[in-house]
């Protein structure tokens, strides 16, 4: 009995040698490089599963605390290792960015180590817009716009003017002007005599941009008018006269009426000349219907732009 209680212990610890023994097994991950652009980084990387079924993500961030993670995805529960990619919008440019891959499995999480990368510069653009726009003769106006990019504040801009018929090219207008810490600038100038181009440059290193603008000078319409007495069905006959400066002698007039969202013509002629530097203009029109009325004046020879006077309200009652 005791020789039989020996060999089955012997065999009992057979056995438990011959067991393989469970151990656990986390991913095992390595933290690759990295493609970017200004604003955004595709991360790389490779996981291996260790045979259970595995997720990772990679984390990111302006510093060692992240912050930012990418979206989860699978890697598999394969025993091999597999490559890994997470992408990142919005970053910073010209900015330098940490990040590491993480997987997890039930067998526990693994964290790559961590790298870094440099976000590209941001290419300069240049903006350029005025106020008003277009701009009434004789009246000043404000140049005014944005360069955007890496170290766009600070940056000087030049701004230059080309007169219609824009035969005589570019010609700067006064010292360049710097741009605040946004990129924002602006400049005053003078009344255009004429329809002008206006053109931002910046030239400086680094980058250059550069932006134009056609700015339309509007001839200024006065306008007077002058109801008379209500006529048989209610109709009236209103006198719209008034003066268009800089003079612009046979230039087409319309009397419009405002009709939901469009202006419809009810009456036209010709400018007349007036004095050396207006023309005038007057025609009865008959007004059938109560509402709200405009003196457009059309201009087509590039030197000035046309415009309209103030909105008279008609009614027949």
């Amino acid at each position: 009995m005791r020789t039989h209680a020996l060999t089955f212990a012997a065999a009992l610890a057979v056995l438990a040698v011959a067991a393989p023994a469970a151990s656990a097994a986390a991913p095992a991950v390595s933290t690759g490089g990295a493609a970017v652009t200004p604003s955004t980084a595709t991360f790389t990387g490779s996981v291996d599963p260790n045979g259970h079924p595995t997720t990772y993500w990679f984390e990111y961030g302006l510093t060692a605390s992240y912050g930012s993670r990418t979206t989860s995805l699978g890697a598999g529960s394969g025993s091999s290792a597999v490559t890994a990619a997470g992408s990142a919008a919005g970053l910073p440019a010209d900015t330098v960015i940490r990040y590491r891959l993480v997987a997890r499995s039930s067998d526990g999480t693994t964290r790559g180590g961590p790298r870094t990368v440099r976000t590209q510069r941001a290419p300069l653009g240049l903006s350029l817009n005025s106020a008003p726009n277009p701009v009434p003769a004789g009246s000043p106006a404000t140049l005014a716009g944005i360069l955007t990019g890496t170290g766009n504040g600070g940056r000087p801009v030049q701004i230059f003017q080309n007169p219609f018929p824009y035969t005589g090219g570019f010609v700067p207008i006064g010292a360049p002007v710097v741009t605040n810490a946004a990129g924002g600038f602006a400049l005053p100038i003078p009344p255009p005599a004429v329809t002008t181009q206006y053109q931002a440059r910046v030239t400086t290193s680094p980058g250059t941009a550069s932006a134009i603008l056609t700015l339309p000078v509007a001839v200024r319409v006065s306008t007077s008018v002058q109801v008379g007495q209500r006529q048989a069905g209610g109709v009236r006959s209103a006198r719209f006269s008034g003066h268009v400066r800089p003079g612009r002698d046979g230039a087409q007039f319309a009397v419009q009426r405002r009709s939901g969202s469009r202006w419809v013509t009810v009456g036209g002629s010709i400018t007349r000349h007036a004095s050396p530097s207006s023309s005038r203009y007057e025609l009865r029109v008959r007004v059938r219907h109560s509402g709200t009325y405009r003196v457009y004046v059309r201009i087509t020879d590039g030197n000035l732009a046309s415009a309209t006077g103030r909105e008279v309200a008609i009614r027949l009652r």
